[in-house]
């Protein structure tokens, strides 16, 4: 579940989880353990959901999170193709992938160990100071890319962007999703289209392949679907 849902919703549910156990193993005898119990949960639910994120992106070549979405688009930069295949085609990046989240979660646990006074104290800073900071830190990255102030304006304009789509409530994941697998979703598209001569159809060869492009259909006009049903309903 937390691989496709996120760290978001796995940090929901996974509280309700614990107190649906605790409540039916031991109701209220011992609360201290309860509360532990229930504040532990959470983190573990997020640290597993980064990390099981990449499960898919790995075999399927379908991210799991915006994150996962991300990560793919590095490696197709890179030249590599994300599935089965990849286990075999580059045996020593997998698992040093995978070697690599072991080490992580053994440095992160130190990290975090040593380094909580220090964290709680920036979180202390004020955001007026700490923006800031932010901004002049992405906008020394952006241009050490390729010595241009023209990619320093296109970080200002998406920073913008972002911000709209933040106080519109837009999802982030669906716009990270599209721009990594856009291309791809229309390249097959292409395929499939001079493959059958111009004829639409051929999504609906199959009961497969017409189940699965109806599902892309309905949650491609949900939001629409979801608003008259609303509105038949307040009638």
């Amino acid at each position: 579940m937390s691989e496709f849902a996120g760290a978001v919703r796995a940090e929901c549910l996974s509280p309700m989880r614990a107190a649906w156990r605790e409540g039916v193993r031991r109701r209220a005898q011992d609360r201290t353990r309860a509360a532990l119990h229930h504040g532990s949960c959470p983190e573990t639910a997020a640290h597993a959901a980064g990390t099981s994120a990449l499960l898919p992106m790995i075999t399927l070549g379908v991210p799991g999170s915006p994150t996962a979405a991300v990560l793919l688009g590095g490696l197709l930069i890179w030249g590599l193709q994300p599935g089965p295949l990849l286990f075999v085609e580059k045996p020593e990046f997998v698992w040093g992938l995978i070697a690599s989240m072991y080490l992580g979660n053994i440095v992160g646990l130190i990290v975090v160990l040593t380094c909580v006074p220090l964290l709680a104290a920036i979180l202390r800073i004020p955001f007026s100071i700490i923006a800031p900071v932010i901004i002049v830190i992405c906008a020394i990255g952006a241009f050490t890319v390729h010595n241009s102030m023209f990619d320093v304006y296109l970080m200002v304009v998406f920073g913008v962007i972002g911000y709209a789509f933040k106080k519109l409530r837009y999802p982030l994941a669906p716009l990270v999703l599209a721009l990594v697998l856009g291309d791809r979703a229309e390249e097959n598209f292409r395929n499939a289209i001079k493959g059958s001569q111009g004829d639409l159809l051929v999504f609906f060869s199959n009961p497969l392949v017409g189940s699965l492009t109806g599902l892309a259909l309905v949650l491609l006009f949900w939001p629409v679907i979801s608003a008259g049903l609303r509105a038949v309903r307040n009638r």
